[in-house]
């Protein structure tokens, strides 16, 4: 599973009996987690950090962005690194690093080590997560900017290749025809391309002379064939070109309006090319900077988290700060019985969240208990598994 309980509960005698509490409860009699320590730094905590200070600074902050705001910051980068390289799951995945691009995001949470480079502990909790706001907010803002002017490159370049793939009565036909197929600069002769279902090819041998008058006697090719239909041309008079078109449509051959015109078609091909080598020298720079600002974005996300907890364990607990946080890493049949468990653990710590936690198993329409998250103890999820794969 990539999905990760990380929780605390406050220290003991010390820190470490509320660690081994943990494991004797969840890993040495049973097998509902892996569990590791989860080392959050001492953040600085002032005397005017008091419950109210830390509520309304952290909680109430509008410079804080929020868990579900950084949490999208990082699956939108995942989901165009996706986007980007049209692969599989596992292929986008191994493109999806943390530390640098280094590490593995499961490796990355079950070992983590606060950055005191980018996240300096001397500095206040509300300017931490200032820090932490702008850097995401940046990325995000960058990734809107070269999402879009790449996005339209693909798209344009997509609207051509299509043009060059699709049905013959509507793909491009520069590729297709010559101008030796053509009667060019006649004042009375023109050449029309015919698009035939290849059930009709019979039909359009034996009529096509005799579709209207003026038409030219076996002056009909077959130039192109889809798995459809075929592409045929015929040469007739231009002032029967409107009673050709009526009466070829009536016996269900489709006219296509075609004029050759060699620029236009050269002007075509250089487009695609065009779109094709810059799509091509934008991808490489693009993918290196979505792995980058993945990291990045990823580890501020963790940091968030770790912000978070600290400061709910402080409102939670009491000074001096003494807790103990833990990453739970669930087994999957076994995720309800580890709920139970930490319940009996840490019941005693607010039974407020047990009386909550009893009435979510009930059914009270208007209150949506059961949707709350809310525990005894400290508790966020962290969910690895950011890409949506349809």
């Amino acid at each position: 599973m990539t999905e990760f309980w990380l929780i605390s509960a406050p220290g003991e005698k010390t820190c470490q009996q509320t660690w081994d509490k943990l494991l004797t409860a969840t890993t040495r009699t049973n097998n509902l987690s892996t569990n590791n320590k989860f080392n959050i730094p001492d953040l600085k905590v002032t005397f005017s950090s008091s419950s109210s200070f830390l509520q309304s600074e952290l909680r109430g902050s509008r410079a804080v962005m929020s868990f579900d705001a950084v949490h999208s910051v990082v699956k939108k980068v995942a989901q165009y690194m996706a986007d980007v390289l049209e692969d599989s799951r596992d292929k986008v995945q191994e493109n999806l690093l943390a530390n640098g691009g280094g590490i593995d995001l499961v490796t990355y949470v079950t070992r983590f080590q606060w950055d005191m480079a980018k996240y300096p502990i001397k500095q206040s909790l509300k300017n931490i997560s200032e820090i932490v706001s702008k850097q995401v907010s940046q990325i995000d803002n960058d990734l809107k900017a070269r999402a879009s002017a790449y996005n339209n490159l693909k798209g344009n370049l997509q609207n051509l290749e299509r043009k060059n793939a699709g049905s013959l009565l509507t793909r491009s036909l520069a590729d297709i025809v010559k101008k030796d197929d053509f009667v060019l600069d006649s004042e009375y002769l023109i050449t029309m391309l015919v698009v035939v279902p290849k059930t009709n090819y019979s039909d359009w041998q034996r009529t096509y002379e005799t579709l209207s008058e003026m038409v030219v006697p076996r002056s009909t090719n077959l130039l192109f064939e889809d798995q459809e239909s075929g592409l045929f041309t015929v040469t007739l008079f231009r002032k029967a070109i409107d009673d050709f078109r009526l009466k070829a449509r009536e016996n269900k051959f489709t006219v296509r309006d075609f004029q050759y015109n060699e620029e236009e078609m050269k002007a075509d091909k250089e487009e695609m090319t065009r779109l094709s080598t810059d799509k091509k020298k934008q991808f490489g720079p693009l993918v290196r900077w979505l792995k980058v600002n993945f990291s990045e974005a990823f580890i501020a996300w963790i940091h968030i988290k770790a912000l978070r907890v600290f400061v709910e364990s402080v409102l939670r607990y009491g000074l001096p700060v003494n807790f103990q946080a833990m990453l739970l890493q669930p087994n999957k049949k076994n995720m309800k019985k580890l709920r139970e468990v930490l319940n009996d653990l840490y019941k005693h710590l607010d039974s407020s969240a047990a009386a909550i936690i009893d009435q979510s198993a009930m059914d009270i329409p208007g209150l949506n208990l059961s949707q709350q998250e809310y525990y005894p103890y400290v508790y966020y999820k962290i969910d690895c598994n950011l890409l949506d794969f349809k």
